[in-house]
């Protein structure tokens, strides 16, 4: 399986910009679809982006689309979400996750995901 770890969270301010990013160890993401979930304690994990293995189709959830882009470099085994026009309800912890399918299509179930890192938290503030 593949190991993956989170970077770049931390505190903005309401409107600001954060761009998370996840490295990849142990297999290429080449074959993966990956995708970005958050949660808030209490709720359930969701789901926030994805991408296909290729990069040639992406996925958002309404809450976030048009203000985060999400993009992969199969090269450097990694993957980003640039988060712009940051709301406090976009406060959580994010995860990147890989599914072990190729194709176009992304899935958003937390169930189709084998692999998870271990999360990096996002704070916006008013």
């Amino acid at each position: 399986q593949v190991q993956l770890v989170e970077s770049g969270g931390g505190l903005v301010q309401a409107g600001g910009s954060l761009r998370l990013s996840c490295a990849a160890s142990g297999r290429t993401i080449s074959v993966y679809t990956m995708g970005w979930f958050r949660q808030t304690p209490g709720k359930e994990r969701e789901f926030v982006a994805g991408i296909s293995w290729s990069g040639g189709n992406t996925k958002y959830a309404d809450s976030v689309k048009g203000r985060f882009t999400v993009s992969r470099d199969n090269s450097k085994n990694t993957m980003n979400l640039q988060m712009s026009s940051l709301k406090p309800e976009d406060t959580a912890v994010y995860f990147c996750a890989a599914a072990p399918r190729g194709g176009l299509l992304i899935v958003t179930k937390e169930s189709s995901y084998a692999s998870w890192g271990q999360g990096t938290q996002v704070t916006v503030s008013t």
